[in-house]
């Protein structure tokens, strides 16, 4: 295999796993391990390895682990980058951006941290933190999924130039945005305030002297089914406007893509948002966003082919 090709293959295996990351942060929210460590960042319990770990310690300590890979893996990549391709090319601004967002993203978990916003912390602070952590998550998977395109498909991952589509795309990113914020802070409400029952559930979202994060359990839905419209949308502008075949299976991907997060966010309601579910929604949302990202990156040549048919 080709030094372009293995890097390639392992840029979408750095996406694939950062994902898993991803959850696997989800995961220390979703079971109040975020503590495990106490208040230390990078040390855990102002060790190295703890000796006679708890379980939240290991969760913890387990996340900070998986995570600090995959910072040295794009590390690895931003420097390979630089040596298999030239000046200019989409894949080493990529992977530099890579870099950026997986340094930044270790930043603002350290502040949640060290300024003990985890656990049991029902905070607006919090909400704040956790919503500036889940941005910077998106904006690291649109890094990593350019720099896996890029890798690909040689220099012609470009994002849409200014126009209807640029335009559009923006929306979409908006869009993705307000529900996965809504939907980490709700997620939070569900871990931190519990309901016996659906009923109870729905009664606790309607109350207007309930918690702020609870409140937006009720919202949170409402948002989702206007993107998840926006999207759709967006899937056919894009069919209706690029030649047969030119995006391949990205835009029935991401219709797909939107229809089962609709149904999990459904069935995650229904459950009273058990963290197996949880992570199964967080996991779906990021592939909607990655789907969105990599039809962005695929509108630029296929409406330029649109118009020279033209």
């Amino acid at each position: 295999m080709l030094p372009s090709k293995r890097f390639a293959a392992t840029s979408w295996a750095l996406l694939a796993y950062t994902v898993l990351v991803v959850l696997g942060g989800a995961y220390v929210r979703a079971t109040l391990s975020g503590d495990g460590c106490g208040a230390h960042w990078p040390l855990c319990n102002g060790e190295i390895l703890p000796v006679e770990p708890s379980q939240k310690t290991i969760i913890e300590l387990s996340h900070r682990v998986t995570s600090g890979i995959a910072g040295f893996w794009a590390l690895g990549m931003w420097i390979a980058a630089f040596f298999l391709f030239p000046s200019g090319h989409a894949s080493r601004r990529a992977a530099a951006w890579s870099v950026f967002f997986m340094v930044t993203e270790a930043l603002i978990g350290a502040g949640l941290v060290r300024f003990e916003m985890v656990a049991s912390n029902p905070s607006n602070a919090r909400a704040f933190l956790m919503a500036g952590h889940l941005l910077n998550t998106f904006l690291l998977l649109a890094s990593l999924s350019w720099l896996a395109a890029s890798a690909t498909r040689g220099d012609d991952a470009a994002w849409p130039a200014p126009g209807r589509a640029r335009v559009l795309f923006v929306g979409a990113a908006i869009c993705i945005g307000f529900v996965g914020v809504s939907g980490a802070v709700a997620a939070l409400g569900d871990t931190l305030f519990p309901a016996p029952d659906l009923r109870t559930a729905l009664l606790q979202d309607l109350s207007p002297t309930a918690h702020i994060f609870v409140r937006l359990r009720f919202w949170h839905p409402i948002l989702a089914l206007l993107a998840s419209a926006y999207l759709i949308g967006l899937a056919g502008f894009m069919i209706r406007t690029s030649p047969p075949g030119s995006l391949g299976w990205l835009p029935a991907a991401l219709i797909a893509l939107v229809v089962l997060q609709i149904a999990i966010g459904l069935l995650n309601v229904a459950l009273l948002a058990p963290v197996w579910m949880q992570l199964v929604h967080l996991l779906v949302a990021d592939a909607t966003w990655i789907a969105v990202v990599l039809l962005a990156l695929s509108s630029q040549p296929a409406i330029s082919d649109a118009r020279l048919e033209a």
